[in-house]
């Protein structure tokens, strides 16, 4: 197999550091290619979890896990060699599902399924009904002690509606300013969140009003996402301590709404952006409710390792999610949404670091490669995982999750998603700046990237675990370029049909950004005794504090 020292060939003209160019590692373009056209062609029918495409997948995966020199990573693993993890899943799909009726109003107000409201469930259970139930709008749904913020205060939702808002409060603010991180949205704004805090309370039911800016995506997004099939872990209890529903409505809707029950939507909404916000009543019963389609499955993480020579106890994670959407919406009579960057290319990514570092030889500390299930479905593998670690997360030193390389050629800059939470960070400076790049703030902050893909699972539980790649200031092209194929990506391909694998590829920036994956992986591998731990004002702290007190005393 052809590979390239790319940090010797790449960085010569970079002025990198002798030191750094002695740890350049063995990265393969060719592996990168034929991992990611085998994962996204057609014969992989768009790597759905749970479909004959996933044990292809799974057998894929492990062929290369093994060639590439890693040790089965489970050892409890009997019916997968020791290469997998059974990830316990359950399909929930809603039909005949009833409009929204809210009653007591000034008039009756119907939201139409999928046009003007999406209605859905976590709960593992035939039929799902909500009668009657009073309405209160919570504004934002957020409960926040540590900010002194409490949208529940005061009020009683047991059993009852709740309506919020999406996002956080500060979402308007250009800045990073504000007691939410002004534009950055937090995991205070992410949807599973409201939902998560909302059945806390009680809530026979908890929907979230649309509004296109803060949501960061069209209603398109929504009714697409939410009218199919949902996948869910596969837990005891059958998730009844949810709410019964949840779902969203038309922000038009919801004027309409507020207007029934004598109240101003954009009034209310103001209100709700000040601290010290008491929700309100509307006055307004909702009924509504559907049938489920359930269906339980099996579905797998794929797991090889490194074992450590001298800490093997202490771990290092990389990270990527093999499934995409399957079938889908055909377009131009082609309907296999194959995933060939998202995130095909991640888990191309994963084989060629794991190659890397088995041919550097064995680290003092494990590292481990996770390839996990079902990110498109919620981060369902990664989070099951996380509750269910192979190697105890408490002495999982830290790692890189990849979703989604660059196929574009080198750039000038690398972007760190959710910038400012953890010393990891810090580790990264200097890696990149003997690729003489600089660091950039995300374009988009209000998406919330950083709680949207699989490194999330591993963080609110303590890990810190890098998260970025890739900015848009393309040597070649520039800003302009780098801005024109992102937007082109996210219009044209993303979650389509035509994210196909393309032989005229550029993997240069790829293969940069390996590069930094690999060394801080191997620097976290090499120096037992570092522990990188979350910056004092990151929501992740206290876990990581628990788990190693040690680390206080430097805080």
């Amino acid at each position: 197999m052809r590979r390239f020292a790319l940090l010797l060939l790449a960085t010569a003209s970079l002025g990198a550091s002798p030191a750094l160019a002695q740890t350049a590692p063995a990265l393969s373009v060719d592996t990168l290619k034929s991992v990611d056209r085998e994962l996204s062609s057609d014969a992989y029918e768009g790597r759905a979890p749970t479909t004959p495409a996933e044990t292809k997948t799974v057998a894929y995966i492990v062929q290369r896990f093994r060639a590439a020199g890693l040790k089965p990573g489970n050892p409890a693993d009997r019916t997968g060699g020791g290469w997998t993890q059974d990830v316990p899943m359950v399909e929930i799909k809603a039909t005949d599902v009833q409009p929204f009726t809210f009653t007591g109003g000034k008039s009756a107000v119907t939201m139409a399924y999928g046009t003007e409201m999406v209605a859905a469930t976590y709960r593992v259970a035939p039929t799902i009904s909500v009668r009657n139930s009073p309405v209160v709008f919570v504004g934002y749904g957020i409960t926040a002690p540590e900010k002194g913020w409490d949208d529940y205060a005061g009020v009683d939702v047991r059993g009852k509606t709740v309506v919020i808002l999406v996002n956080d409060p500060d979402w308007q603010t250009m800045t990073r300013d504000g007691p939410f991180e002004g534009r950055a949205m937090t995991w205070y704004g992410r949807w599973p969140y409201k939902y998560e805090n909302a059945a806390k309370h009680g809530a026979a039911a908890a929907i979230i009003v649309h509004d296109t800016e803060p949501a960061a995506y069209p209603w398109a997004v929504v009714n697409s996402s939410w009218t199919g099939a949902k996948y869910e872990l596969d837990e005891p209890g059958g998730h009844l301590d949810q709410s019964q529903v949840i779902g969203w409505m038309q922000l038009a809707k919801a004027h309409e709404l507020f207007a029934a029950a004598g109240q101003d939507f954009d009034r209310l909404q103001a209100a709700a952006k000040v601290k010290g916000f008491k929700a309100v009543p509307l006055g307004l019963t909702l009924s509504t409710g559907f049938t489920n389609a359930i269906r339980k499955s099996l579905s797998h993480n794929v797991i090889g390792v490194l074992p450590g020579t001298s800490t093997p106890g202490d771990t290092v994670l990389y990270s990527a999610h093999w499934d995409h959407l399957g079938h889908c919406a055909p377009v131009n009579g082609d309907g296999i949404c194959n995933g060939a960057l998202d995130n095909a290319s991640g888990v191309a990514g994963l084989v060629a670091l794991a190659e890397a570092h088995a041919h550097a030889g064995p680290a003092k500390r494990s590292i481990a490669f996770l390839a996990v299930t079902a990110e498109e479905q919620g981060l369902l593998g990664s989070a099951y995982y996380a509750d269910h670690p192979i190697y105890p997360l408490a002495r999982t030193v830290g790692g890189v999750n990849m979703d989604v390389l660059n196929a574009i050629g080198r750039a000038r800059d690398f972007t760190i998603t959710g910038a400012g939470k953890s010393e990891i960070e810090d580790m990264v400076k200097p890696l990149l700046a003997a690729q003489s790049r600089t660091i950039s703030p995300e374009s988009n902050p209000e998406r919330g990237g950083y709680y949207r893909s699989d490194h999330f699972s591993f963080a609110k539980l303590g890990v810190p675990m890098l998260d970025g790649g890739s900015g848009q200031d393309l040597v070649v092209g520039g800003v302009a370029a780098g801005h024109a194929a992102a937007e082109d990506y996210v219009a044209h391909r993303y979650h389509k049909p035509q994210d196909e694998y393309d032989p005229k590829w550029d993997w240069s920036g790829a293969v940069e950004d390996l590069t930094v994956y690999y060394q801080l992986g191997r620097k976290l591998a090499d120096t037992p005794g570092l522990w990188p731990n979350w910056y004092a004002t990151a929501e992740f702290r206290g876990v990581r504090d628990r788990d190693h007190p040690e680390l206080r005393a430097g805080s």
